[in-house]
């Protein structure tokens, strides 16, 4: 599924109340409808309020005259929000190392698995690491991915050491050429010192096995989450210094707003962005 026609599920909700006008003049009362439905999709107040004294600034001095224009006001503020480098990064070093992060059902294994596609289809060859150990059935799914997708897997054992597992894939991946590791990590609570200090290490041993790695640290944010998204992105990226967000589920949600004030706050890129199933 493309994002558009993900994101055209959402219709009636985030994207339609803020894009979804037609040529129509603005009002005052429109402002501050506008208000509110940013305001009820998860943006955080201090993106909003700046954004609108400046909109009912432009109206009361006749600039913005039409809702077209007062909307193509806010998505210049939204995408400014969104900028930063959405290229997946390297040092220069092979195997390129990607982690993927995030709590319970956010979408990690899907989000590792297309993409692993995404990096095949442009001419590379990627290797897959099944590095959340907790359970037998994560390990399968990804097994399944990956031969979905036609990507070679490293897999650990049920209940083994995760750090291990990415730390085997990097050697594997230097003795087979493959140019990008992308591990699947377990789904933990940020709230959970035991499982974020299991994460810290997954991250030093992956430095051990190729110096400077991991070259990313994706956390995966489920679109529906709302404001809880945010303490999960600091706690993550004081725990495993993320460097980009994915977001899924969009396809799903009248909302995702959140997403703006974690990026604004943490400086993260949103590197993907996930709706559907099909890889």
């Amino acid at each position: 599924m493309s994002i558009e026609q993900g994101l055209a599920k959402t219709r009636g909700g985030f994207l339609a109340r803020l894009f979804g006008r037609g040529e129509q003049p603005l009002t005052s009362e429109w402002l501050d409808a506008l208000e509110e439905a940013l305001l009820r999709s998860d943006l955080s107040v201090s993106l909003v309020d700046p954004l609108m004294a400046q909109l009912r600034d432009l109206f009361t001095t006749s600039e913005v005259k039409t809702i077209p224009k007062a909307l193509a006001a806010v998505r210049e503020t939204l995408v400014a929000a969104l900028a930063g480098d959405v290229r997946l990064r390297g040092h220069g070093q092979k195997p390129r190392v990607i982690l993927v992060v995030g709590v319970n059902g956010s979408g990690k294994t899907t989000t590792a698995a297309k993409l692993a596609k995404r990096l095949k289809d442009a001419g590379e060859r990627p290797l897959l690491a099944a590095a959340d150990t907790f359970r037998a059935a994560a390990i399968e799914q990804l097994e399944r991915w990956a031969e979905r997708v036609g990507v070679p897997i490293v897999s650990g054992k049920p209940d083994g050491d995760p750090a291990a597992v990415v730390f085997d894939a990097v050697n594997a991946a230097m003795a087979r050429g493959n140019t990008t590791i992308i591990a699947d990590t377990a789904g933990r609570l940020h709230t959970k010192g035991h499982l974020m200090d299991e994460l810290a290490k997954i991250v030093r041993v992956t430095g051990r096995a190729r110096e400077g790695a991991p070259d990313e640290v994706l956390l995966v944010l489920d679109g529906t989450a709302g404001q809880n998204a945010i303490q999960q992105a600091r706690q993550f990226t004081s725990t495993a210094a993320v460097t980009g967000l994915v977001v899924t589920k969009l396809d799903g949600t009248a909302k995702g707003g959140a997403v703006f004030a974690i990026a604004q706050e943490l400086r993260l890129p949103v590197k993907l962005l996930g709706v559907g199933e099909k890889p």
